[in-house]
């Protein structure tokens, strides 16, 4: 039984929503970021990254990038660009990527749903980056940006929310710079919210699909609110986490591809018998080599791409984790004949993105790499596979698209 309930967003005025929202605030770097938000006085980097506007901080973690945040979120409702809601409510999320619509809703979810596993993960998460966001949350008093969940799709809550859609103007409709259509509808009706909720406590699961960080965060802050609040009744807004929930059928998982810096010592050719004892290679003469299936692989090396297919003797498909292709070309290759035994803090392995092409692995390995590896995307039943048997993915195992917004929504706590 999954809970979830409405809650009064800070948001956007409409007239300043298409320059409020930015991308997440961790799928960039201070440059970057600060490059995105050059001449936007509105852009919400100004609060998920607000390092950009202390030019004189070195230090992302500095206490004073928290209370930049802080004081930029009162600076913005000042201002009237962002407004509080009068009373709780639920919206409803839509992005469009080339064609695709993923349709979900904004709503906050229980931490104890979290501690209790009702809301499941299937990765593990780094200190120093929980770290961040529970400071950034703590000292803002609100979760800035929302958590990406998913659950396996109720043709109930799929039909309320068509219904609502159908009836309702937008609130905000937005293309931004990158292609993606942002689309929100604000569900005030205390019926429609009240069986919505009441759907949701039918749903058996929600599971993390992006924002691992942010929800471990989240929780710790608000244990520490408790902690605080020895006499809370649970009801407060800090036993809750703001967060985009999706039905699994409107997502895709983009495969999370690998370069690395160095063959170990071996040359080419060596590094090509070896790995033959565990794979199928065949060199391909055309183009890159895109994987059609799980358990084949594209490789570029030396200015030539080859087709791995792992040998069906080296794969338990019995075993929900080590026959996922990250994990077989890790066991199988990474380790064994790379020598990187540890991808979260090996520094001679980097991961791109799906979305960013083959054409940027040929680039890498033309330019400051030695050998890139193409992996099938993972499957969103895999996904949830993992996480049912309580188990985690390999580390950079999924790369979804497209990217939530942020700015949108802000959940005080």
């Amino acid at each position: 039984m999954a809970l979830i309930r409405p809650f009064p967003a800070v948001r956007p005025r409409r007239e300043y929503a298409e320059n409020v929202i930015s991308l997440p605030y961790d799928v960039m770097n201070r440059a970057e970021a600060a490059q995105m938000a050059l001449e936007n006085p509105y852009s919400f980097l100004h609060i998920c990254r607000s390092e950009i506007d202390l030019p004189d901080v070195d230090d992302p973690y500095s206490d004073r990038v928290y209370q930049k945040a802080k004081s930029n979120i009162s600076d913005f409702l000042e201002k009237g660009i962002l407004f509080r809601d009068p009373k709780p409510m639920l919206y409803i999320y839509a992005q469009v990527m080339e064609g695709r619509i993923q349709t979900g809703l904004v709503a906050c979810a229980s931490i104890d749903d979290y501690l209790n596993n009702v809301i499941k993960k299937h990765e593990y998460t780094r200190h120093e980056k929980e770290l961040d966001r529970i400071r950034h949350f703590d000292v803002c008093n609100a979760n800035t940006e929302p958590v990406f969940l998913t659950y396996r799709d109720v043709p109930e809550i799929r039909a309320v929310v068509n219904s609502w859609i159908s009836r309702h103007n937008p609130e905000y409709d937005i293309l931004t710079a990158d292609g993606i259509q942002h689309i929100m509808w604000v569900v005030d009706e205390d019926e429609t919210i009240t069986k919505l909720t009441a759907l949701f406590e039918n749903v058996g699961a929600l599971y993390i699909a992006d924002g691992h960080h942010r929800t471990a965060s989240a929780v710790k802050v608000g244990l520490k609110r408790r902690d605080q609040n020895p006499g809370y009744d649970g009801k407060e807004e800090f036993n809750y986490f703001m967060a985009v929930i999706f039905p699994d059928k409107d997502l895709r998982i983009f495969d999370y591809n690998r370069v690395v810096k160095d063959l170990n010592g071996l040359t080419a050719e060596s590094f090509l018998e070896t790995i033959a004892a565990s794979f199928s290679v065949t060199e391909i003469t055309e183009g890159p080599c895109k994987p059609t299936d799980k358990h084949i692989f594209g490789m570029y090396l030396d200015r030539k791409w080859y087709r791995l297919e792992v040998q069906a003797d080296k794969i338990d498909e019995s075993d929900a984790i080590s026959s996922l292709d990250v994990s077989l070309l890790q066991d199988l290759l990474l380790g064994p004949v790379l020598g990187i035994q540890d991808p979260r803090k090996d520094k001679r392995i980097d991961f791109i993105g799906g979305i960013r092409g083959l054409k940027e692995l040929e680039k890498r390995v033309n330019t400051d790499m030695a050998v890139a590896f193409a992996l099938y995307p993972v499957s969103i039943a895999d996904l949830m596979a993992v996480s049912d048997y309580d188990q985690v993915m390999p580390p950079k195992s999924t790369w979804f698209e497209p990217k939530l917004g942020s700015g949108l929504f802000i959940h005080e706590l």
